[in-house]
């Protein structure tokens, strides 16, 4: 992977902030809307196409038949940007991102 840019790890360190607290809360359509409009041109942005596009099959597929298995979508979605965490010397980042889904 390329570094990321000052202004993209900015951004990464905002949208790990804004994911955890909606994950922590359960709050399904706020996390739909970070994916969605936030994560995934971020994602895009930063050349994370394997984020991008989790991102976008979170909002383009069919609608998952319970909240839990929406959960478990995100929780996908999550462990994506977590990685990206690591990899960006972000690590005690990725660690609190995981950490809101076992809230």
């Amino acid at each position: 992977m390329d570094t990321l840019s000052d202004s993209l790890l900015l951004g990464l360190d905002d949208l790990v902030a804004d994911v955890s607290h909606a994950r922590r809360s359960e709050d399904l359509g706020r996390l739909a809307l970070l994916c969605y409009c936030e994560l995934r041109p971020w994602a895009r942005c930063a050349r994370e196409e394997r984020l991008a596009e989790l991102a976008w099959a979170l909002n383009t597929r069919a609608p998952p038949a319970s909240r839990a298995l929406f959960l478990q979508r995100i929780d996908i979605v999550i462990q994506e940007l977590a990685d990206i965490c690591r990899r960006s010397g972000r690590t005690a980042t990725a660690e609190s991102l995981l950490a809101a889904r076992r809230h």
